[in-house]
């Protein structure tokens, strides 16, 4: 949990900076500033990446879990969830409604926010959910100085968003393999920089699409192991 917590503190206090200190940003500034951020959520799923140690198994599993993923269409269903929401709660409601429903949509259906919480759970490792902080907290620097209070409490639903996540994959950490789990994470980082792509804008991928590649290497090494018993 400690990552999803460092996660909602960064985009509560981050927030309340932003409304309070800052108004009126500059388009440009929040421009350069989503590029710079990008470039370090590339750097983070690159180095996560480069702990893979199978890598032929590395690109089947993006092979086939994008595959799937493009089947299911997993980026449309996220988009059509946030869309819901919007028409659900309405921007007529006033300012603390668009802050606080935009704000969680950005910050909990993104494919970072998955794979970082798997992350915690499965290694206790937190190094991509504290590099998300960064990039959440900067953004709601700029969504609380034009949007208001609403994006504040959109810390509460990122919480309990990743902990779910992270403590279901803490529970089923027991029947994993060291192995598994650093494959899973490798697939899982690379994903992760893909992201980093979307923010600079070079090519806009589907990287909820991609979600399904992270479990490939379960399927596959468990069924190494199953046929190496028999």
């Amino acid at each position: 949990m400690i990552g999803a917590a460092v996660n909602a503190a960064t985009i509560a206090v981050c927030g309340l900076l932003g409304m309070f200190l800052l108004k009126n940003i500059p388009g440009r500034f929040e421009d350069i500033i989503t590029k710079a951020l990008g470039l370090s959520v590339i750097f983070v799923g690159i180095k996560g990446a480069l702990d893979n140690q199978r890598m032929i198994l590395l690109i089947l599993s993006l092979v086939v879990g994008s595959v799937i993923g493009e089947l299911f269409d997993i980026d449309k269903a996220m988009t059509d969830v946030g869309a819901w929401a919007e028409r659900k709660f309405g921007f007529s409601e006033g300012n603390f409604s668009k802050g606080f429903v935009n704000a969680s949509i950005l910050f909990c259906t993104g494919s970072m926010a998955i794979v970082g919480a798997m992350q915690s759970g499965l290694q206790g490792n937190h190094e991509t959910l504290f590099a998300k902080s960064i990039l959440d907290g900067s953004i709601s620097v700029i969504f609380a100085s034009t949007m208001g209070v609403g994006v504040i409490f959109s810390a509460l639903p990122v919480l309990i968003y990743e902990g779910g996540i992270a403590l279901a994959a803490g529970l089923a950490k027991t029947f994993l393999t060291t192995e598994i789990i650093t494959e899973m994470s490798a697939v899982g980082s690379l994903i992760v920089a893909a992201i980093g792509f979307n923010f600079l804008e070079i090519k806009k991928i589907k990287v909820a699409n991609m979600i399904p590649a992270i479990f490939i290497p379960w399927l596959c090494i468990g069924a190494e192991g199953l046929i190496a018993n028999l």
